[in-house]
Parts: structure tokens; sequence; C-alpha cells
């Protein structure tokens, strides 16, 4: 069956890479309207902006508790068909975070987690029974540059429809391009939903079945809490980059808001690259390795940045920051997807997630406390390079079981 689909997917095109990336896009943009303008935003609520690594935390416990119970809605109603679910209720989450309230903006947060959990499992399970194994790395990269798009989407756009518009208006358009994404990908819902099972139960009691089976497999658990380590880097990175510069560089929200988009396209560009070099050269793990010491790299060299730096160099080193801290996930992706037992990969892709989004969940939170206490942000930066480096040493030492290209 998975031969004659990857068979078919190259007759069909790139309709399922397609409309896997316009989701992946939408719902990360989604994600990212609020911090793109967190400044503006704590003000009109009256809290301070360092608190929108509590509202990210907050969104990523949901989306772990959506990514674990995605492998059964997936099986149940299809990739598309869940994916459709998560625009909507990302939609639904953003329009109630438009009520100036903490506690309306707490609860808007969760249904945008929800919203955002199931999309990357149910991706993984159309895209690994539609992919020619060859393709595997790249193919899952230039899909997982959804996330870094709909990052510089939310960094170019929301904050421009935020000076024009005014803060709540703009959430309510990034909601309205959800909602029109889940309609543009009915029209594929047939084709590619056809593997669905109605009569496959959604028991709570297995909602820690991904979890137990990522757990159990030695690979599958190692590149889980790396993983973890990673997504830290990322969404501290994308939370704070945009108060990091206006607040430690002195610069506009609209400029850094264009610089938060800078790092974006080097992730796009990055997930793309370095899947290419996965797939023909390296292999995932050793690929990995490098992409963990790029990171530590960047962190340092952002915490040294001067006030009143080259805005040439600000903008090289927030591109290569970028294009590592943002640029993994598609090789990651991949590689869960070739170790998962067969007929399995959403399952160990809602798993593995579950880890990967703890680190989102704890990453912003811990970095917005360190800059706390020691009274700027690049401290935290400099924290961040530590775990960073063990984990590309931890993947070097690893990168023999299984790390050649496919």
């Amino acid at each position: 069956m998975t031969e004659r689909r990857a068979a078919a997917n190259d007759d069909n095109g790139w309709a399922p890479l397609a409309i896997t990336l316009a989701i992946q896009a939408m719902v990360a943009m989604a994600l990212l309207a609020m911090p793109a303008m967190a400044p503006r935003v704590a003000e009109a609520v009256g809290v301070s902006a360092a608190y929108i690594g509590l509202y990210v935390a907050v969104a990523y416990l949901g989306a772990i508790l959506a990514s674990l119970a995605s492998g059964a809605a997936v099986a149940r109603y299809g990739s598309i068909r869940t994916s459709q679910a998560g625009l909507v209720v990302c939609a639904a989450g953003l329009a109630l975070c438009t009520v100036p309230v903490p506690a309306a903006l707490i609860v808007g947060a969760v249904l945008v987690g929800l919203g955002y959990g199931p999309i990357t499992p149910a991706s993984s399970h159309l895209l690994a029974r539609t992919t020619p194994a060859h393709r595997m790395s790249l193919v899952f990269s230039i899909k997982q540059t959804g996330v870094p798009l709909g990052g510089a989407l939310a960094g170019a756009i929301v904050p421009t429809l935020q000076l024009r518009f005014g803060w709540q208006l703009a959430l309510l358009l990034v909601g309205a391009a959800c909602i029109a994404c889940a309609l543009v990908a009915q029209s594929l819902r047939a084709g590619f939903d056809d593997d669905r099972n109605p009569a496959r139960p959604l028991a709570l009691g297995n909602i820690l079945e991904p979890v137990r089976l990522v757990l159990g497999e030695p690979m599958l658990r190692m590149l889980a809490w790396c993983s973890l380590v990673f997504s830290v880097a990322q969404l501290s990175l994308t939370t704070y980059l945009v108060t990091f510069l206006t607040d430690s560089l002195a610069y506009g929200l609209v400029a850094a808001g264009a610089l938060l988009s800078i790092s974006q396209l080097g992730g796009v560009l990055g997930r793309v690259w370095w899947g290419w070099v996965a797939d023909r050269w390296t292999g995932a793990r050793p690929t990995l390795a490098f992409l963990g010491g790029l990171m530590a790299a960047s962190a340092l060299a952002t915490a040294f940045l001067p006030a009143g730096a080259p805005h040439l160099l600000v903008m090289a080193i927030l591109f290569v920051f970028g294009a590592s801290a943002i640029g993994w996930n598609g090789i990651y992706l991949a590689e869960v997807a070739r170790q998962s037992p067969p007929g399995k990969a959403g399952m160990a892709t809602g798993g593995t997630l579950a880890i990967t989004f703890l680190g989102n969940v704890l990453g912003p939170p811990l970095f917005g406390g360190l800059s706390g206490a020691f009274g700027g942000y690049r401290a935290s930066f400099i924290a961040l390079a530590v775990p960073l480096a063990v984990c590309a040493a931890a993947l070097w030492r690893g990168r023999r079981g299984g790390g050649t290209p496919v």
C-alpha cells in the first residue's frame, strides 16, 4: 500500500505536500501572532511583556494534549479532517484572545494550542504513506518550512496590521485566514482521507500510548529528548526576539518584527537545505548534531550583540540562528517516521512531539525567568548554549546508529 501511494504521489505532483505546508503555515502564524506584537498587547491588557512566555507555554500545554490524542483522531477522521478541525480551533482561540483580560488570553492560548497540536502528526501520517523513502528528509523539511513561514508572515504582517487596525482586529484577520485554509483543504479530503476508520474509538485511556511507544524505542527516545532542548532554543528565539530587540538593542516594533521575519526566513531556507543535505550527503543524525552546535554558537553571538551593532551584522546572526534553531524539525520528523514501527508514524510523531512540546512549555518561562533574574535577555541566551552543546555531542556520538542517508 505504501509503495502504491508513493507512486501515486509522484503522478499527483506535490498535492499532499502543498496542502500540509499551507496548513502548517497558518497554524504557526496563529500561534506566533501574539508574540509578534507582544509589547502592544501587554500594554493594552496591563501586564508585563515578559508574560508572553507564559502565553506560549500555556498554548503548548494544549498542544501536548492534542498531539497525544491526534493518533486516534487521524485514524478515525483522516489527516485532512483532523487538520481542518485544528485550523478552526486556532481561529476560535484567536477570537477569544481579543478580549483584553488575562483570563481570556489564557483560555484563548489553550485553544490555539489545541488547534496547533494535531497538525504535525496528521501531516506526518499523510506524508509517510505518500512520500518515497529517498525523499523523506527533503519532503518533511519542506513541509516543516510552514512553521518559520508562518512565523515570517506573523513578523511581517501582524505588526503592520496592528498599527493600521489595532491588535484585536489583527488577531481576527489571522483567524479568518485559518478558516479560509480549512475551506480550501476540503477539496482534497476525499482523496487523502481514504484510509480513515470511522469505527476507531477515541478512548481517553489510550492517550499515553504514543509516549509509551516512543519511550520503548531507544532511537525514538534519544531523538525526542534532543528535540526537547532544540525546541527550547526555537521557541525562546521566536518568543523573545522582538522584545529583546526593542528592550536591549533599541529597535522599533516594526523593525524588530522585520528582523523576526529574517530569522524565520533563515528557518524556511534552512529546513529545505538541511533536509537536502541529510538525504544526499550526511544523514539525519550527523546533520542534527551539526545544527545543535550551530544553535549554541548563534545563541552566544546573539547574547554578545552590543547596542548599536551594525544592522547587517544583526541580520546575519539572526538569519543563521533561525536557519539552525528553526531548521532542524523536518530532518527530525523524517527520522522519527523512519524509526517508527510500520503503520505507526502518526502515533510515534504524536508521542515524540509531546516531549518536543514539553520543551516549548518549559523553555519560554525559564528563558523569561532568567532574563528577569539577571536584568536582561543576554544571560538567557548564554545559558541556552550549554544544553545545546551537550545535545550536539550526544547526537554526534550516536551518529552511526542509523544516521546514514536513505
